[in-house]
């Protein structure tokens, strides 16, 4: 046996890509972990600087200080965080969890290493002066960030760097919350949108090497501290699911809340760094009366799990943080509605737990426990992510009888919110931009795919001033039975089928009297040679065009070739195909 034959089974075994992708996903999950500790660590620097003392477990610091103090800092923050955006930023705007949901579906997972980090200093900066925002969305796009500038360098292929995004991603949350599953899934759920094995078992080994990183530097210590729950009655569940629906009204309102702000932020007539800065004043004012708003908020979640809040307290701190949150996004601050959203869970929830126990105390497990379905509830609506925040509670309880609770709230509160709404923050952020990527991998194509790429040249120009019997000559040879009609600049006027001719189709009598200008339809539907193939598709099923002509721009309006229904579907139908063979883990 020769040293060849010896070898090839290890060359074999170098160049299997599982592996490639395993040592890939525990270097990128590295990464994505030490920058979730810098980045918190980051957030402690600056509120320390700026209120003397970290905010996330010393809400009492705010009380201390004078009010002017409480009022300035987010308000001059906010001025010089707006500053950045505007001069330094890549689209003059911070960038989430929305965005890499937006680079996966059109860009093949590849994110500007400029831009994301500069993200994640705009959002450090947000929580650190006291904007109401999360900071578990920054660092998932901080760790899709690192990923992807691995994948470029390596040139991976367009699965591979996805699933190295989802990589990032899983371990970005499970160094967030100790909770490598929900790292795992939340990955899966919302940026991969698979569960294929080859995107599975990186995803899982990141999430994992996440977790090791953040109990090695911060302790083995969950997010929250939980009191010991137990589930008194399955009578109980009826409650529960009742719960589901105020949470599901509170996600609803909040979702509005940050539309409202935001389309009242984009109509003031001021520079964008002005309404930052006036945002930080208005969530000032607020944390004057409700300190607890400002940051992420974990304290006062901890408070309200543990049953330290009276029910005034607790609706009072809901209406201030919907209200915080809102303005915050509004008016363009960095940062995630993630622990927002947790904040306004475990507030609805231990206010409902705390009148349910007074209606039916011997059926009651205590509002402690309502406060928790409540917070997986919210969050679980809000974010569109219903299997990842019930792992979260899951792995924060390790109660399966409770977890089974959160199960049927987190169900409810999503379904209600989805039929309501019909979208979650993040697909809400992308729409607003006049991005959809709810249809998956094909859309996303569909949209990179230009018409000018996939129009057809054989097309059957004539001019304005051609008789009818030369209209009808043309017609016989014409692609698809239709002419388009153009002026001496070869500007589209109209185009012409045998419909349109009707009784003239075979009246000669009228040959040396009607020119092709006189049966065209005038002002037909057109593309513009640069519009994305997803919108020729809009526009057909919309006006029911089989073919459309295609023109340079409108303002020229010159014709340049036509685009038919079949070649669209047949980019389609291949994205189809491709997005399936991906999770099958084919690609």
């Amino acid at each position: 046996m020769t040293s060849q034959t010896l070898l090839e089974p290890v060359r074999r075994f170098v160049r299997n890509k599982q592996l490639i992708m395993i040592i890939l996903a525990t270097v990128t999950g590295a990464a994505a972990a030490f920058g979730a500790v810098l980045f918190r660590e980051t957030v402690v620097l600056i509120q320390t600087a700026t209120f003397g003392a970290s905010l996330e477990n010393s809400t009492n610091v705010i009380q201390n200080l004078p009010g002017w103090q409480v009022v300035t800092v987010p308000t001059i923050g906010g001025l010089l965080i707006g500053l950045f955006v505007y001069y330094f930023m890549p689209g003059k705007r911070g960038r989430g969890v929305a965005d890499v949901m937006e680079s996966v579906a059109l860009r093949s997972g590849a994110i500007s290493l400029r831009a994301g980090l500069g993200a994640a200093a705009v959002s450090a900066a947000s929580i650190g002066v006291g904007a109401s925002v999360g900071r578990e969305g920054p660092v998932v796009h901080l760790g899709a960030t690192l990923s992807s500038f691995v994948a470029t360098k390596l040139r991976l292929s367009r699965s591979q760097a996805v699933t190295l995004l989802g990589c990032g991603v899983a371990s970005a949350v499970a160094a967030s919350f100790n909770a490598p599953i929900a790292g795992v899934f939340f990955a899966l759920e919302v940026v991969i949108g698979h569960y294929a094995l080859s995107a599975f078992a990186p995803i899982v080994i990141a999430g994992v090497i996440g977790t090791i990183i953040s109990r090695v530097y911060f302790g083995d210590f969950p997010a929250f501290i939980v009191p010991d729950q137990s589930l008194v009655s399955f009578w109980e569940f009826p409650a529960f699911a009742l719960l589901g629906v105020v949470c599901a009204l509170t996600a609803i309102i909040f979702l509005r809340s940050v539309a409202v702000a935001s389309d009242i932020a984009a109509k003031i007539p001021i520079v964008p760094y002005l309404k930052t800065m006036a945002g930080g004043f208005c969530v000032g004012v607020i944390a004057l009366a409700f300190p607890e708003v400002m940051g992420v908020g974990y304290e006062a979640t901890d408070k309200a799990l543990n049953g330290r809040y009276e029910l005034a307290i607790l609706i009072a701190l809901l209406a201030a943080k919907v209200a915080a949150t809102a303005i915050s996004v509004g008016a363009g601050f960095g940062g995630g509605v993630f622990a927002p959203s947790m904040f306004m869970g475990a507030m609805v929830g231990g206010a409902f737990g705390m009148i349910a126990t007074q209606i039916f105390p011997e059926l009651s497990s205590g509002h402690s426990a309502y406060t928790l379905v409540g917070l997986g509830a919210v969050s679980g609506a809000v974010l569109g992510a219903p299997i990842s925040t019930i792992l979260i509670v899951f792995e924060l309880t390790a109660d399966y009888a409770l977890t089974i609770a959160v199960m049927v709230a987190v169900v409810i509160a999503s379904v209600i919110t989805q039929q309501v709404r019909g979208n979650s923050f993040f697909t809400w952020q992308l729409e607003r931009r006049g991005i959809n990527v709810r249809g998956g991998r094909e859309t996303g194509l569909m949209a990179m795919t230009k018409v000018e790429n996939v129009m057809s040249l054989k097309y059957t120009p004539v001019m304005q001033e051609l008789n009818i019997n030369g209209v009808r000559e043309k017609l016989l040879t014409a692609p698809h039975g239709e002419l388009f009609v153009v002026d001496e600049n070869g500007a589209l006027t109209g185009t012409i089928t045998l419909e349109d001719l009707a009784d003239g189709a075979f009246d000669h009598s009228i040959d040396d009297v009607v020119n092709a200008r006189d049966v065209a339809r005038l002002h037909p539907p057109v593309l513009e040679a640069e519009a994305s193939l997803d919108h020729a598709l809009k526009m057909m099923q919309d006006t029911g065009e089989e073919h459309v002509a295609v023109v340079e721009n409108r303002d020229s309006m010159k014709l340049v070739g036509f685009i038919h229904e079949i070649d669209v579907m047949f980019v389609y139908n291949r994205a189809l195909l491709e997005a399936r063979r991906e999770e099958r883990g084919e690609l």
